[in-house]
């Protein structure tokens, strides 16, 4: 079955899936919290230092960017409503089904909305998200002030 088939609840489970395994794979202690009340979908216990954790799928942009969402969208009440993860979560760990690739973006590295990854390009701006600075190897950054 193709990764890109299934409603997008099931593309979201099937990428909180292989982020757990992964950080399990890596020694992490994963905790689900319950319920889904909260804008985090994992704790990552990295030593004693936890870390709320938004999982998000990504998808292919252009042809050599990826782009997952920043925000969350719900509806109450017949109204829309967007929301951003500033103060809620840590960190986005995102994973990329076009290369089958997990990323590490600390909450106040991300752009607001929708988040753009490079993975080339013949120009080097300071604009540019380049892929390859968040790819996760199984060290997680430091938090901010640490």
């Amino acid at each position: 079955m193709s990764e890109e088939r299934g409603n997008t609840k099931d593309r979201g489970d099937k990428t909180e899936a292989k982020i757990i395994h992964e950080m399990i794979s890596y020694g992490y202690s994963v905790s689900i919290p319950f319920g889904d009340n909260d804008k985090y979908d994992l704790i990552i216990d990295d030593m004693g230092d936890l870390y709320r954790v938004q999982c998000k799928t990504a998808w292919q942009n252009k042809k050599k960017t990826m782009r997952f969402n920043t925000h969350t969208q719900t509806t109450k009440g017949g109204n829309y409503h967007e929301n951003t993860y500033d103060g809620e979560i840590d960190a986005f760990v995102v994973r990329y089904p076009g290369n089958k690739k997990t990323y590490w973006i600390a909450i106040d590295e991300a752009t607001e909305q929708k988040m753009e990854l490079r993975f080339e390009g013949k120009i080097d701006h300071p604009s540019i998200n380049w892929a390859e600075e968040y790819e996760f190897d199984g060290e997680i950054p430091p938090k901010s002030g640490s």
